[in-house]
């Protein structure tokens, strides 16, 4: 048995703060302060802020410190299926899901000591896989923020042994900023004094910002394009830095974009001595499993009301950068292995659905919109008019399940059909619920 929202503790926190996101670091604070300051108590930790990758920079390097021997706690978010997921705590075996028991614990210590105050569910949840991960031993513990970074309840964190920065685009415009500079100096926002910061490579605006905080903070940068750099070549990821060249297999993750992930996790590892053996980072990047990223779906109970022999894919990019990155893949396996490719497509209403879209013109065959399992979920027509918006055939429909029976009854086409399912990690981890899937 797993946590989802409808167990009573994630109720009963939820409803503590009026509002699902409310930046601040007051509040975890004073409930830290209360619980004996468990973030001053954690093992080494690697701290990842950035718009996409953060995950698939955590699962590389995970993979990475277990093929080394070494053990590490992990901190994630958002979760595709169970609450449980957001929180890996440290084994020989590369970390097990928290079981509800120590979880349920660890919560209701929290919500006591914080004693009624209005706190928001991310915080209170952050401070106790913050005493998880404070009592049980580790070598690491890598550590993603939930939205941002200079504000992120994971910023408590006051010396971390690195700051590592995924590819930052336009995402969260409300909270963060419009423009890209603003996102840029809330992710730069994790650089701590005299802390080695990793970054993928970046748009100028942004790399400037954090060039600029870097050297403010005299912290060692260590930014993609500049000081590192990594390339596919005859099949082989080849990285370089300062140090040399390290040969290494492309990551097991679908998509060019995690050559550039794969290139921060492999920085980072040589930044900060966390792995000096190439045959660790080699063994990572080949084992490496992230679920929900470029995800193939082969066996399940949604498989049957496909059309027979079809490819399903899940992706939970949501963001103009990450539609680019999903299209670029895909079109890398239209190029190998040629199928008409249709969308099933939902989004939450802080997204920018029409710069989705644009990626996948010219690509997509059509796209079937769905509601996210969420309040803020955009309504399948208007999403079904973004699309359109990018010259993109659509239309709304009830369900998953419907716009794959569609398929199967209204479209013929030879060969059978390539499909992606996204838009939305909420909706894919519906989908892998729906699917019987366990996401991890």
């Amino acid at each position: 048995m797993t946590m989802d929202a409808t167990s009573p503790i994630l109720e009963r926190i939820a409803a503590l703060h009026p509002k699902r996101i409310d930046l601040s670091l007051g509040r975890l604070e004073r409930l830290l302060a209360a619980l004996g300051n468990p973030e001053r108590r954690l093992p080494p930790v690697i701290h990842v802020a950035g718009t996409n990758g953060k995950g698939s920079v955590v699962a590389m390097l995970r993979a990475m410190l277990t093929a080394d021997g070494k053990t590490a706690h992990v901190y994630t978010s958002p979760h595709l299926v169970a609450f449980n997921e957001r929180i890996r705590i440290a084994d020989a075996s590369g970390g097990t899901l928290v079981d509800d028991a120590a979880l349920t614990d660890a919560l209701t210590r929290a919500e006591e000591a914080n004693g009624g105050e209005p706190i928001t569910f991310f915080e209170i949840t952050t401070a106790a896989a913050f005493l998880l991960f404070a009592e049980n031993p580790a070598d690491y513990l890598l550590l993603e923020t939930g939205l941002g970074g200079r504000l992120d309840a994971t910023n408590v964190v006051e010396r971390p042994l690195a700051s590592v920065i995924t590819t930052i685009g336009i995402d969260h415009v409300g909270f963060l900023g419009p423009t890209l500079a603003d996102i840029a100096a809330e992710k730069a926002g994790i650089i701590k004094q005299g802390v080695p910061v990793v970054s993928a490579p970046q748009k100028a605006e942004a790399s400037t910002v954090i060039e600029r905080q870097a050297a403010r903070m005299a912290a060692p940068l260590h930014l993609g394009g500049a000081d590192w750099s990594v390339l596919q070549e005859h099949g082989r990821l080849v990285f370089q830095d300062n140090d040399g060249l390290v040969d290494l297999p492309v990551p097991r993750l679908t998509g060019r974009h995690q050559f550039v992930n794969a290139g921060v996790a492999v920085a980072t590892a040589r930044a900060t001595h966390l792995i000096d053996d190439p045959a660790s980072l080699e063994a990572g990047l080949a084992r490496v499993d992230w679920p929900g990223r470029l995800q193939r779906l082969t066996r399940g109970r949604l498989i049957d009301f496909a059309p027979r022999e079809a490819e399903i894919w899940l992706d939970g990019g949501h963001n103009p950068d990450a539609g680019e990155a999903i299209a670029a893949a895909l079109a890398d396996l239209e190029d190998r292995v040629p199928r008409p490719l249709f969308l099933i497509v939902g989004m939450l209403n802080t997204k920018d659905p029409a710069g989705y879209f644009r990626a996948f013109a010219g690509l997509v065959r059509h796209v079937f919109t769905v509601r996210v399992p969420s309040d803020a979920s955009i309504e399948p027509a208007a999403l079904a008019a973004a699309a359109e918006e990018a010259d993109i055939s659509a239309e709304p429909v009830t369900s998953v399940r419907t716009a794959l029976r569609l398929l199967e009854q209204n479209w013929r086409f030879e060969p059978a059909p390539r499909i992606l399912i996204g838009g939305s990690l909420y909706l894919v981890g519906d989908v892998l619920a729906q699917n019987g899937t366990p996401p991890l």
